[in-house]
């Protein structure tokens, strides 16, 4: 990846609280009601801007420090609030963790991003986007529709929790990583807040958490079956009720490529795209094997800048999907020769 320094505006950045309005569910919230973490970088100007969210629940300041600091001040820099918000219970957010892509993450999210529109430094547009998880409740916001967001990018992520994540497939146990990612969850969220973010507060908020804390798995196992556990949060029960606009974004190397397909054959064409790439679960900008890597930062800002600014960027007379034919090869390889191609059309590609 290569890293730009120089932008259209300079940049500042700020920690802040974000405040729910709901109050503390429980006894590690402030008096005032719980706040969620947030670090907001905002370009220098006295007008308002559009917000982009990301929302994740892993520590923002260490565990993705580094690739925030290359996303975000990269969007302010092109006249942008960009907002990276911990999730409650999680890093330095007061309350404690519930299950992944729970009713609570996923109003506490409405709240932020009705939050972000009413901020004096925003136009009252919002974005959303993000990797794996913050690809999903990106898109299960959307499917929530709070009016101020516009537009999403989602990437890694699924539209239908129980066909297409690592829990089940085909109805079986996924052993390589049901057991693996809830014993990773267990160990995030049962780390405690910075002391030098979170203040004296930090212990309590940490006991707090951990005598909350239910391993994840007893929760999966439980409901081996397509039940309501896993329709909820899987937007494919009703694509309908998505109203912002959906650039899905996968890899043929993630096994998160199929909802891609499926996006964007269920939502309306004037709102949707699609790009599939020779990636692994990571960002297409990242360079890592097999590659190669695009601009994606460039693309997300046609994306955003035709959403969120009303300008002529021409993205929506991109193909409705776009993808990179692989070639045959032998294996291993450390790269994969491919070719371009886009369609109007999932079902049927043509060369471009």
């Amino acid at each position: 990846m290569r890293i730009r320094t120089s932008f259209p505006y300079e940049t500042t950045h700020e920690d802040i609280r974000i405040p729910l309005a709901g109050g503390p569910s429980h006894a590690f919230g402030s008096a005032g009601g719980t706040r969620l973490y947030a670090r907001v970088w905002r370009p220098v100007t006295d007008e308002p801007v559009p917000a982009l969210l990301e929302y994740l629940p892993y520590r923002l300041t260490d565990w993705t420090a580094p690739r925030d600091a290359q996303r975000h001040p990269w969007y302010a820099g092109h006249g942008y609030a960009s907002v990276r918000v911990d999730v409650r219970g999680h890093g330095n957010s007061e309350g404690v963790p519930g299950d992944e892509y729970d009713a609570q993450e996923l109003a506490d999210g409405v709240e932020v991003v009705n939050w972000l529109a009413a901020q004096p430094w925003c136009t009252g547009k919002v974005g959303m986007f993000g990797i794996s998880w913050g690809g999903f409740n990106s898109l299960q916001i959307a499917a929530l529709a709070p009016e101020p967001l516009k537009a999403i990018v989602t990437a890694c992520s699924t539209d239908d929790r129980y066909d297409n994540d690592v829990h089940y497939m085909g109805g079986s146990a996924l052993a390589v990583d049901l057991h693996a990612w809830a014993a990773t969850m267990l160990a995030f969220v049962a780390r405690p807040p910075d002391p030098e973010y979170a203040g004296l507060a930090w212990r309590d908020m940490w006991l707090g958490r951990l005598a909350e804390i239910d391993p994840f798995i007893h929760t999966w196992l439980a409901h081996q079956l397509r039940d309501d556990y896993w329709k909820h949060g899987s937007v494919c029960e009703d694509y309908g009720a998505i109203d912002a606009a959906v650039l899905a974004v996968g890899g043929w190397h993630d096994p998160y490529r199929d909802a891609v397909l499926r996006l964007v054959e269920h939502l309306p064409p004037d709102r949707v795209r699609g790009l599939i790439g020779p990636w692994s679960h990571q960002y297409p900008d990242r360079g890592l094997p097999p590659g190669p890597a695009i601009g994606f930062l460039q693309e997300t800002l046609r994306w955003w800048d035709h959403w969120l600014k009303d300008k002529d960027t021409g993205v929506m007379t991109d193909p409705l999907l776009r993808a990179y034919v692989s070639d045959s090869h032998p294996r291993p390889r450390s790269t994969t020769p491919s070719r371009a191609a886009g369609s109007a059309n999932p079902r049927g590609p043509r060369r471009t």
